[in-house]
């Protein structure tokens, strides 16, 4: 499960009535609700969709230390010298698309920088290939400004957002439920959302090996959905911490 950063704030949708509705609709799942406490969820929606999905693409196969130590050399690659002499001489030397500290490269500022810089910060092709897509389709406004996509539905932007290199529908899951604080989302495809379920709803337990024959399949998971609606981001959530549960990492409160 995502962890946002950036200024992290409580969702601005009503999680008690979320509670409530859960709970009254499907008691199993409100069993798991207070076994696992309070709803805590935290999003971030300060970054741009730009911003935002250039970090999910950094941080895509790689543990959360090594693509925060990418992303981070990145982000230092555009930042421009502290010195005044340093920085002069940088722009005689062409970097005139440096930042101050701070900030954050521009969708152009991506497509202009050298393949060498890219990689340099520790990016692999692929994903050099990914970022100057992701650049392009912001500058034709395939990817939509903050402000244009909080307008959006939940459909049109998963439309929008995939057609990017590099983009499938469960990075925009998480955007909707971690970045834009969409209450309605069902990560049918997350590894942790369908072991909860199985662990919820299922016949696994927690000291299981979990196979695939274990976990739901995205039809069986949309069938008992029906109920929750309109917050699967809140039962979504829930089944994350099943896990948590089963693994011993968060205490049941009741």
């Amino acid at each position: 499960m995502p962890r946002p950063k950036h200024n992290p704030r409580p969702p601005r949708y009503d999680s008690a009535a979320a509670l409530a509705h859960l709970s009254a609709a499907d008691p199993k799942l409100g069993r798991l609700i207070q076994r696992a406490g309070p709803f805590t969820l935290r999003v971030a929606s300060a970054q741009s969709p730009f911003e935002a999905l250039l970090e999910s693409i950094v941080y895509q196969q790689l543990h959360g230390k090594a693509a925060a130590t990418i992303h981070r050399r990145l982000l230092e690659s555009f930042l421009l010298p502290a010195d005044a002499s340093d920085h002069r001489e940088a722009v005689e030397n062409g970097a005139k698309h440096s930042l101050r500290v701070g900030s954050h490269p521009t969708p152009q500022q991506i497509l202009d920088a050298p393949n060498q810089q890219l990689r340099a910060a520790g990016l692999s092709a692929n994903k050099s290939l990914a970022l100057r897509d992701l650049a392009a389709k912001t500058i034709d406004g395939t990817v939509p400004t903050l402000a244009r996509i909080r307008r959006m539905s939940d459909q049109a932007i998963i439309d929008h957002l995939t057609q990017v290199r590099g983009i499938g529908v469960w990075t925009v899951h998480m955007m909707l439920i971690f970045r834009l604080g969409r209450p309605d989302v069902l990560p049918t495809s997350d590894y942790g959302v369908r072991k909860g379920f199985a662990l919820t709803f299922g016949k696994l337990r927690p000291t299981d090996k979990v196979t695939p024959l274990d976990l739901p399949t995205p039809a069986e998971m949309e069938k008992r959905a029906k109920k929750w609606h309109p917050w699967c981001s809140v039962a979504s959530w829930y089944l994350w911490r099943a896990c948590d549960l089963a693994a011993g990492k968060l205490p049941p409160t009741a």
